[in-house]
């Protein structure tokens, strides 16, 4: 089954805050890697913890996909976020975030 993929209003900005390649390969990844499976755990995909941001995500080199399927419509997945980790730190539309509200 094929997934529909939405993306929340706040990653638009968070989008336009990446070069055009990383945009790229943001829209790419995600096609390639949620419209099927979305939920199978794999070497880049991975649920997390409860955090603020989302259930899962998915790991391109130093950017990250914040994701959640949606449970009112199973064949949506909604991203959620868009970020860059920078050592130990995650970016997000230019903000340094907490994944785990107590780190």
């Amino acid at each position: 089954m094929a997934y529909f993929i939405e993306f929340a209003e706040s990653v638009k900005a968070q989008l336009r805050g990446l070069s055009v390649r990383e945009r790229a390969i943001v829209i790419e990844s995600v096609e390639e890697q949620l419209v099927y499976e979305p939920l199978t755990e794999t070497r880049n995909r991975k649920p997390l913890r409860p955090n603020p941001i989302a259930p899962w995500e998915l790991r391109i080199g130093s950017l990250r996909i914040f994701y959640e399927v949606v449970s009112e419509e199973p064949d949506v997945v909604r991203i959620l976020a868009v970020g860059r980790k920078e050592g130990n730190k995650l970016i997000i539309a230019g903000k340094e975030v907490e994944l785990n509200e107590n780190d």
